[in-house]
Formats: structure tokens, sequence, C-alpha cells
């Protein structure tokens, strides 16, 4: 039987002192229910916080209503603000007042729940929390966040409004491109036997509008990728696409900048410096080992290479022997670290296809540098040498990797990253924003034997590098630009190519032959036949966005209701069989693995 209820007069957060007094109908779900004999006491909350209802025996039904609630009950009650006198609250922002309640009426009863929604900490698994995502919605710390990305979107859209983008809706179905992940695709019912592809990005449509003459673009759009999940992976997505006709990449990059600033002041009250530094890949790889850098700590990579010529150790030898490198990192202060940490360290590094990380650690004796541990023995005599040209002292430890530039850059960037948390030298609450520049436009891959794309097929290689594309592609940079915030990539964008012939000549630099490029891609070589202009623009991660700014531990803790690493809905239990008939009417026929013994 539905029950009526008064059209609520404050939302449950919003009490103060200020209320005494007068007669308020609030509405909500119950926090916690204490019933102490001739009185009892509700805590209902809703979005915007809590407020305290007293209920005594004089109330009646009220009183008798109340005493019979369970966590979670939907209620809603009337009453008089009163003080709360010598037993004000602190802790929260209504606790100087309560409702002494009136009328109570229940709305809903809560079943018994599969964990407690007001416990301060949760020991419940993933899987229970997915699968009842709508009460853990209801968690205030939860519903901060998903404030925050409100608060993003919103500064996103007023900044973009505010310098005259347009916002286009692009197409969902649309069709399946080579290069990036997979596709997912859906079937043609009209068209047997063909599929069309939920777009991985809106790239070459919002090129298209600024063939179209649109000048500027910007769009908050859903996006799919059929890949392997991890922490910061779903298979669907959102992401800001925006896209500028006539620019160079400084005018894109300064546009970025400002929506960026606009994002930490207005969801974040943080004034950010403007423009951000800029560094170029090849110089973030050679001191960084990695081409998204955190740069809010040091240990950077350093190229000891010529020196270590002068020792006399087999793998540093060998290493330089086959062309490679010998890099290191100074850890400050790791000297204390124990033999057991420094071993474990190691370890991982074999863990991730390495054959170990030699090291020493700085100390001294007699006035003079004195090597321990690890490789001592072959470096302490160039010990003051060594530690004169890395800017080591007493106190700090040395690790080393010797081998090509790839694995050396793979293995020390994680050296690096590993000894910064044991360290506790990454600083909390900052934020680094950096942009990196001037990536290769290609990279070899030698198993397949052919050029891939750093980023897309679509990046404009640098003007003063084309005539490289016939005789040295590798040697060819872009004109993309990632930001990347703290370490973790939050943008990628690029200038596009506008001339045809480029694009065919990259089409064919990348193995696409003229019939598949035809196939795949004639809408956008026939539109650049007709006068496209120079343009380029850029993709932020809404949820990444969320996910950092708010110290989430995974993007599934900022999507309202995400997917598993196993790319399973736990709530609807999606994906899931269909019909026999909904499959004949598509044509289709299910191929299933062989079943795992």
């Amino acid at each position: 039987m539905a029950v009526a209820y008064n059209k609520r007069t404050h939302r449950c957060g919003e009490l103060r002192a200020s209320d005494v007094d007068q007669v308020a109908t609030l509405s909500g779900w119950v926090h916690t229910v204490r019933d102490h004999g001739g009185m009892a006491f509700i805590d209902i909350r809703d979005h915007t916080g809590i407020a305290q209802i007293r209920c005594t025996d004089e109330s009646g039904a009220a009183f008798e209503l109340a005493r019979s609630l369970h966590n979670e009950d939907v209620i809603s009650v009337v009453g008089k603000v009163v003080h709360r006198g010598e037993f004000v609250n602190p802790k929260i922002p209504t606790g100087e007042v309560e409702v002494l309640a009136g009328e109570l009426d229940v709305l809903s009863r809560c079943d018994a729940l599969p964990f407690q929604v007001n416990e301060e900490k949760l020991e419940t698994s993933e899987e229970t929390l997915l699968r009842y995502r709508f009460l853990h919605l209801r968690r205030p710390e939860i519903q901060k966040v998903f404030r925050l990305r409100a608060a993003i979107a919103r500064a996103i859209r007023e900044f973009f409004n505010d310098n005259e983008f347009i916002e286009i809706e692009t197409p969902f179905l649309t069709k399946s491109t080579p290069e990036g992940a997979r596709d997912y695709l859906v079937p043609s019912r009209v068209r047997p036997g063909a599929f069309y592809a939920l777009p991985q990005s809106p790239q070459l449509f919002k090129q298209l509008f600024m063939i179209g003459g649109f000048d500027r673009y910007a769009q908050i759009v859903r996006c799919f990728r059929d890949e392997d999940l991890r922490a910061d992976r779903q298979p669907e997505f959102t992401q800001l696409d925006m896209e500028m006709a006539f620019v160079q990449r400084d005018d894109v990059m300064e546009m970025v900048e400002g929506c960026v600033k606009r994002i930490f002041k207005e969801a974040m009250g943080i004034d950010i410096p403007t423009p951000f530094p800029r560094i170029t890949e090849e110089e973030a790889m050679k001191r960084f080992g990695i081409d998204r850098p955190d740069t809010r700590f040091g240990m950077e990579l350093q190229d000891i290479t010529e020196l270590m010529k002068e020792v006399d150790f087999k793998v540093f030898a060998e290493a330089i022997g086959a062309g490679g490198v010998v890099k290191c990192l100074v850890a400050e202060g790791a000297a204390s670290l124990t033999r057991k940490v420094t071993d474990g360290l190691t370890e991982e590094i074999k863990g991730i296809g390495g054959t170990g990380l030699p090291s020493v650690k700085v100390g001294e004796k007699d006035g003079a540098i004195e090597l321990t541990t690890g490789i001592a023995k072959f470096l302490q005599p160039m010990a003051a040498k060594l530690c004169e040209t890395v800017g080591a002292k007493p106190g700090d430890a040395i690790f080393f990797m010797p081998g090509t530039f790839a694995d050396v850059s793979k293995y020390l960037h994680y050296t690096r990253t590993q000894l910064a948390k044991m360290l506790d030298v990454i600083p909390k609450d900052r934020w680094d924003l950096l942009w990196v520049i001037d990536f290769p436009l290609v990279v070899w891959d030698e198993d397949e034997k052919r050029w891939f794309s750093t980023h897309h097929p679509f990046t404009a290689p640098i003007d003063e590098d084309v005539a490289l594309l016939d005789t040295d592609p590798g040697k060819v940079r872009d004109k993309a630009y990632d930001l990347v915030l703290n370490g973790i990539e939050m943008a990628g964008g690029s200038i596009r190519i506008h001339q045809q012939e480029v694009q065919k000549k990259i089409f064919t630099l990348l193995g696409i032959s003229e019939e598949e490029a035809k196939e795949k891609f004639e809408f956008l070589l026939d539109a650049l036949r007709f006068g496209a202009p120079p343009h380029g623009g850029i993709a932020f991660g809404l949820d990444r966005w969320a996910m950092l700014l708010s110290h989430a531990d995974s993007l599934r803790e900022v999507i309202a209701f995400p997917k598993t690493q196993r790319a399973v809905c736990p709530l609807t239990n999606a994906p899931g069989p269909v019909a026999a008939d909904q499959l004949d009417e598509l044509y289709l026929a299910t191929k299933l693995p062989p079943a795992k013994t």
C-alpha cells in the first residue's frame, strides 16, 4: 500500500541554529536508531548530510514507529527544530539542533542488508559492493566522489562554452577501423553479415567537423574498448574530445591549460600556475625512463656508461660491448634500507623480466668515501669519482642497471617508483603537470616487421622531418602532445594530417594497403580532397581525472556502475546470453571455446 508523505521543507544536512522554532519536514534514510527506553533518537540521512530526530513517549504513534525502525528504512518526519543545548555535536554541521518528531511515516522498509551502509570502514568484497552498487552509492564518501566528478564535467563544459566551442554529438554506431584496441562489434539486422563498431573515440568525426567549417568543437562522450582490464581501464569510459581549426600545437596546448586551470579552481579550489613545463619524449626517457614522468621527486636516471668503462665488472662490460648503456639512480638516505628490502626489490625486477639490480651503499671511513654491500668491491677503487659524478653522499644508496636503453629505462623507472614509495619521498597533495612533446611518429615492431603509429595514424609529422618519411621513418617526430599529471597520462592530442597525399603516405608506411585504406577510411580521404584546414585537438579521460583528483585507487570507484576486471557487471550480470530467435534475426550463431580441463 502506498504511503502518502509530506513535501520536505529542508534537506537533512541544511538545518542550523537559525532554524530553531521552525517546523521542518525531512525525508531520507535511517542512518542509525538509538532506543533509550522512553526516548528514541534517529539519525536521518540524505545526500546533504545527517540530522538528528528525537522521539519521546509523548510523540504517541511516532514514538512506537521510531522504535521499530531499522537502518536504511526510508522515512519522512515532521517536527519542530529545537536546540540541543549542552548535547551539541560539533562533529557534524547540523550538530547544534535536532527535530522533535510530531509525525513520522515509513515510506519503505529495508530488507536485511548485505553490508552496513553506515560502517566507518567496509570489510566487504568488491564483488559484493558492485553487486549492490546502489547501496554502496549511498555512502557519503562515494557521493563526494561523484559530486567532484560532476564539478569537473561542469567546469569543462563552462570553459569551452566561454571559449566559443560548439558541442555536437558523434555516432555510437560507426565503422571498425584498424590500430588501437579491439572494437566492440554490433551486428546489423538489416545488412546480414555486416557489423557496426562502438567508437573507441570520435577522432575521425571531430576531424570532419573541422573540414565542415565548425572551427571549434568539444564534447563529453562515451567511448568503448574491448581490451584486457586494469585498475585504470574500463570497457566503457567517458572522455572530453575537442578539436580546433587553423591552429598550431601551441594554440591547442594553451587552450587545454586554461581548461585544466578551470578544473582545479572550480572542482578543487586550487590555483595552478600556467604555462605547464614542457619536456621532449627523448629527454623524459633519458631522465626518468618513461614518457610520462612523475616529477614530484628526484632520483633521476644518470648515464654513467663512459665512467663504467673503467670498471672491471663483467656484467657492465658485456652490456657496453653489446652497444648498451649503464645507468644508475641515487636514492637519498636509502643506505638505511635492510638487505631484505633491497633483495626483495631485486626479485621484483626479475619478476618483470630483468636479470637483477646491482647496488651499493655509500658510507664514510676515515674521512673517505666507502662503498659497501652489493658490487662495492668492483667500484671501491673509483668510489670518490663515482659519488662526485652522480651526486651521492654518505647515507645514500646507488642502484645500477646495465643493458639496452629500453630495458634500462624500464627497470630503473620501476626501481625509482618503488624506492620513492619505500622512502616516502612523494609529496602529498602536490600536482605536477607537464607536457611531453616530440614523440617519434612511428615505432618498429620487430615481431611483426612493420611500423606502428606511436599515437594514431592521423597524427601529423613535424614539418622539418617530413623528408625523412621515405629514408629514415624512425627519426620522424610527430606533432603530438601528452599531458602528464603526477606520472599519469591525463590527456593526449596532436595536430592532425590535413593533406590527402601525406595521409596516404602514412597509411603506406604503416602497411595499410590502398584497398584497406579505401575500405576503412575512404570517407576521410575523400573529405581531405575538399579543402581541409590545419587542425588539431586532444582527448581527456574524464574518469581518470576524477580518479586522480579524488585520490581513488581505481576507475571503478569513480564510475557509477562499473565492470569488474573480467568486464562483467555484477549488478545486472551482463554480459549474458540472448534468445535463439534474437540470433536468428541477426543471422548469427555462437561458437564457444572448448571447455577447459
